[in-house]
């Protein structure tokens, strides 16, 4: 009997991927673990910038070995018109076609979104870029950076008296990438239902702006610009990171039941009897009354310690891991397999992160490892548009295709 689960949510759904680096990458990796076929198209010479990104396992990138899984690498020139004919007869042939270029790139090679649609009303296009491809900023130049800093998140990340900070990964690109999924997934449920093809256009400010949520509305409904708080909330307090004898610990009070059963868990029961810390807005405005009442609590405990004594009380608290907590963990590590074990063909056995979606019918999947580059270029090309040899043989020859063999 066939195995469905081996296949994929998205077992038949062929995806053209033209994108590079990360948002788009991104995307396509999560659409690939989920069973979608990924051509990812390169250009010749060098293929994905990310190739030349560290880390390194035997000059093999882990950056594009992570990202890049599940996909298949075909290497075509795309300023030659049998490059773009190549392309046009597989978007005859697929379900969704992603690039990340400035806007304005893929209509100057003659392969803008009305030219793709012609070819196949059913597309689904996605673009990614800094600023999107509607606005007065479209045509600006839009890195990750970009999208933190005009989207916000910048100015409320960081502490009260230190600069502007960006997050510590490149959030814009894979919220970027994240939106862009989402908009294709629900595109392609608009094809099944009868609806056209059409263009998803996802900037990386955008996506940032809806990422910033309730701080945003802070201003839409107090005028009042929200500034950095380093790492404790707006509107919950205890919520912090807190000071202890070996390093820092979490300590989340969300709600007034848990503000009583903490008091009573430290001894402070005198703090219920305070009308000024009764609510959890009450408590943001003594922030660092209630701060320092914590931490003459912690200052003396192991995190250890202060972890299982209030997990014992069922008060959500956590350590501050590192990255080397995180894949050690056998709780994310193993049983949540957000850490798998890939084997490359050149870098040999390694470890790449796993996909967050779960799903119980049809689990996503690491099947095949990052692609060399070029590898499947003779493959799709008999495969999916029924090329001999000889076709093949002269367009590697005019330099329009590339690659290592099937």
């Amino acid at each position: 009997m066939e195995d469905k689960k081996s296949k994929g949510a998205l077992n038949g759904i062929r995806v053209l991927d033209l994108s590079r680096v990360l948002a788009g990458p991104f995307c396509t990796m999560l659409l690939g673990d989920m069973g979608a076929e990924i051509i990812k198209i390169e250009v010749p010479g060098h293929g994905d910038d990310s190739r030349r990104y560290p880390p390194f396992i035997k000059e093999e990138s882990a950056y594009f070995m992570n990202l890049n899984r599940n996909k298949k690498s075909l290497v075509l020139n795309l300023k030659e018109e049998q490059g773009k004919k190549i392309l046009l007869d597989l978007v005859k042939k697929s379900h969704v076609i992603l690039e990340n270029f400035r806007p304005g790139t893929m209509e100057k090679l003659g392969l803008g979104y009305e030219t793709i649609k012609a070819h196949n009303p059913d597309i689904i296009y996605s673009c990614i870029s800094g600023f999107g491809h509607s606005g007065l900023y479209k045509d600006l130049p839009g890195y990750d950076i970009i999208g933190q800093a005009m989207g916000g998140i910048m100015s409320i990340t960081g502490w009260p008296d230190s600069p502007p900070t960006r997050t510590g990964t490149a959030i814009g690109d894979v919220l970027g990438g994240l939106c862009s999924c989402i908009g294709i997934l629900t595109s392609l449920m608009g094809v099944r239902n009868g609806h056209p093809g059409q263009k998803v256009d996802i900037s990386l400010v955008d996506s940032v702006v809806s990422a910033m949520e309730t701080i945003i509305q802070i201003y839409l409904v107090e005028n009042r610009i929200p500034e950095r708080t380093g790492n404790r909330y707006e509107f919950i307090y205890p919520y912090d990171t807190f000071k202890a004898k070996d390093g820092w610990v979490i300590i989340a009070v969300g709600n007034n039941k848990l503000w009583e059963i903490f008091c009573k868990a430290i001894e402070r029961t005198d703090l219920l009897g305070d009308d000024s810390l009764k609510d959890n807005y009450d408590r943001v405005k003594v922030h660092e009354k209630i701060k320092k009442i914590v931490e003459e609590w912690t200052g003396d405990k192991d995190v250890k310690d202060i972890i299982e004594f209030f997990q014992s009380k069922q008060i959500p608290c956590a350590p501050v891991y590192t990255v080397k907590d995180v894949v050690e963990d056998p709780h994310i590590a193993r049983a949540r397999k957000m850490i798998r074990d890939v084997d490359h063909p050149v870098a040999g056995p390694m470890k790449c992160i796993g996909s967050p979606v779960n799903l119980s019918e049809t689990p996503a999947q690491i099947h095949s490892p990052a692609p060399l580059l070029g590898q499947h270029t003779e493959s799709v090309l008999k495969e999916i548009l029924d090329m001999d040899e000889d076709r093949i043989s002269d367009l590697k020859l005019r330099k329009i295709i590339s690659g290592t063999g099937t």
